[in-house]
């Protein structure tokens, strides 16, 4: 299973920080997540930046067992 790494208000609105999902792209993990955590958070996972092991990532990326999934939502701050 992927893990899902999760940060700033998208953390917030799952109630955890990580969570782990069978999946083979990052688009099929997100849905996963979304109908697991709900309407508030698949609201804010369009406004996120998507990385896989470090690095940008796209919708249908493909991702294994091993990889780790960030979602990154803007962070405004002053």
């Amino acid at each position: 299973m992927a893990t899902l790494r999760l940060f700033a208000s998208i953390r917030e609105a799952a109630g955890t920080r990580q969570a782990e999902f069978d999946a083979a792209t990052v688009d099929e993990l997100v849905s996963q997540a979304t109908a697991h955590f709900g309407t508030a958070f698949g609201d804010l996972v369009p406004t996120c930046r998507i990385w896989v092991n470090g690095e940008p990532a796209k919708d249908r990326h493909k991702i294994t067992s091993a990889d780790e999934v960030a979602l990154l939502p803007p962070v405004s701050g002053g």
